[in-house]
């Protein structure tokens, strides 16, 4: 079938995908939790497994898919919550089992064939609602009465009721006795179902190491799992309910669970501790969790991708076109690149590096499983499911360069950058507490500095202008400036003085130059003569010799002394130091 073509808003997108498989009658209604790649049968050849979620609450099925076609499937009793594929044991051959959340249940498939179902431990039953179903049972009460007492504990009680007294509190006054009935002779149970499932490695980081599977229940519990004999090994309690997953690490070493709640909230957890180690507060619900690397993408429902770092500190935040659906990790083994994808209600699929955004998928229909690794034989492939139930395959290009540019308007990506700012040493925190302690008596000291400083530089520069120092004329009479430059490399040099009369209409005349100098270094003839008239603006370049006659490399400083007859103080100084002579050194 023809692929849809997708676009990039730099208009390059289109070449980095290659459009493999569309069938938009695929009937494959399914979400990203529930997508899993696996080579089932050691082959080499990767399937895909998917959880359909079925139309309402029936035809709920496991699938298999080989490359375009539907391998084989299965049906589900219930609404399956999330897929994983994973190695149970070190057996030869190497194959993985795949394991369906659903309900309260774990079912286990090897070789395609069920092998076990694990069950969630049952959570204790209200003792006022037994006593109550008791009391129905023995026919003390009437359907009537049962429902304003379940009513009553539901709304007093601290633990919840059980599935059967919520489904009663929901039928019709016609429909309870028989629903008593059938079930008064039934034990009361109150069970718990799976919202989120994910794998942890064992002992090993390899990608054909064992693996432990991990689960969030309704409860507001994590469960982590033996792999063989799927006994509990860790149970750790939230303060909401579960909903996302992404694990990292391993079990017997040290790993990082980081769980999104339906309060909000992300918690991440570490080994051996009983509570959540870090908190992210969010103010929206959270529709997607990636890590890519040491950092959390979080996308949220007010169309928001934030980066967390793996502490819980917000490291930016972008602003999305659309309502996020799914998000899925990109991870390109051959380049060593992870990237986030994101899939938008506008029919998108964003690919984000950090914060920047690398390309844009345009598909026919909104998105909402993805997922992105080896595929049949081909290692990058993207994997895309619709609301309709369509099937999209697309095989990233090995000619495929992704710019780390962010190619969405904005400020450039140096902005973002983070400081290596230093870590506070002792001797930073002691200088902060003598700061605070004394920080009246240090602002005294600073200022009575300023003070002297300013005193000291106005000293100067009054001395300067008595002495005439400067190499601007203080006189009103004869406002002049001087500049000296000094050419060639010895022993003769070209000094060169620029005279320039910076008055508006009064011409300089009656002026003299002296040289003073050391005459056992430099001989300068001659060093006294007149300048002519200077005109008001205009630069005069004055030329004279000065030969070196020393031949150790020593230098010293020459002094240019601007003169007006009849006046013994000069009217401006400069002092050039001279360079040293490079041709008697080299001679």
């Amino acid at each position: 079938m023809a692929s849809p073509s997708d676009s990039s808003r730099e208009g390059e997108s289109h070449s980095k995908w290659l459009d493999a498989h569309y069938d938009p009658v695929a009937g494959l209604n399914t979400l990203s939790s529930c997508i899993a790649l696996a080579d089932l049968h050691g082959d080499g050849e990767y399937k895909m497994v998917a959880g359909d979620l079925g139309s309402g609450p029936y035809n709920m099925k496991l699938k298999v898919y080989k490359g375009t076609s539907m391998m084989s499937e299965n049906s589900l009793l219930d609404l399956p919550t999330g897929i994983a594929t994973f190695l149970m044991d070190q057996n030869e051959p190497r194959t993985p089992a795949v394991a369906v959340a659903s309900g309260p249940f774990i079912y286990v498939y090897k070789n395609l064939r069920p092998y076990f179902k694990f069950t969630l431990p049952a959570m204790e039953v209200n003792p006022l609602e037994k006593e109550v179903w008791d009391q129905a049972k023995e026919d003390k009460i009437d359907p009537m009465t049962l429902k304003e007492m379940l009513e009553g504990i539901r709304d007093k009680a601290e633990v919840p009721l059980s599935v059967r007294s919520l489904r009663f509190l929901m039928l019709e006054a016609q429909e309870m006795e028989a629903f008593v009935n059938t079930y008064k002779q039934q034990p009361l149970k109150r069970q718990t179902v799976i919202t989120c499932m994910g794998t942890l490695k064992k002992n090993m980081a390899d990608e054909d190491a064992v693996c432990c599977l991990v689960i969030g229940t309704e409860s507001g519990e994590i469960f982590i799992l033996d792999p063989e004999a799927f006994t509990i090994l860790t149970r750790v309690s939230l303060p909401s309910v579960p909903t996302l997953l992404d694990i990292t690490g391993q079990y017997d070493i040290e790993y990082r669970i980081t769980v999104a709640c339906r309060n909000g909230n992300v918690y991440i957890l570490r080994r051996d501790s009983k509570r959540p180690k870090y908190c992210i507060e969010l103010c929206a619900q959270v529709v997607g969790l990636v890590r890519v690397q040491k950092n959390i993408m979080i996308g949220t429902s007010q169309e928001m991708l934030h980066g967390y770092s793996q502490k819980g500190k917000r490291l930016w935040t972008v602003k999305l076109s659309a309502s996020v659906m799914t998000m899925s990790l990109l991870e390109q083994k051959s380049r060593s690149i992870q990237a986030v994808l994101v899939g938008l209600k506008n029919l998108e699929v964003h690919l984000y590096r950090d914060k920047n955004l690398l390309s844009v998928i345009s598909t026919p229909d909104i998105v909402t499983g993805l997922c992105f690794g080896r595929y049949g034989r081909e290692d990058d492939t993207l994997i895309m499911t619709t609301k309709g139930g369509g099937l999209i395959i697309k095989i990233l290009k090995r000619t495929a360069q992704f710019e780390d540019k962010d190619t969405a308007p904005g400020p450039p990506t140096g902005q973002s950058v983070k400081l290596n700012v230093p870590k506070k040493t002792k001797l930073y925190v002691d200088q902060t507490l003598r700061e605070r302690e004394n920080a009246v008596a240090m602002h005294r000291v600073f200022q009575m500095d300023l003070y002297r400083l300013r005193l000291t530089a106005a000293r100067a520069y009054v001395k300067a202008l008595d002495a005439s120092l400067a190499p601007v004329s203080a006189s009103m009479q004869d406002q002049i400036t001087l500049n000296a430059a000094v050419q060639g490399i010895g022993p003769r040099f070209k000094l060169i003085l620029n005279l320039q009369n910076t008055s508006v209409n009064r011409p300089s005349m009656q002026l003299l130059i002296s040289f003073l100098y050391d005459e056992r270094l430099y001989q300068i003839k001659p060093a006294f003569f007149k300048v002519p008239l200077l005109v008001p603006g205009l630069n005069y370049p004055i030329e004279t010799f000065v030969d070196c006659c020393n031949d150790k490399g020593i230098s010293d400083i020459v002094k240019v002394f601007v003169l007006k007859e009849g006046k013994s103080t000069p009217l401006l100084t400069a002092h050039i130091n001279m360079p040293v002579s490079e041709g008697l050194v080299a001679a």
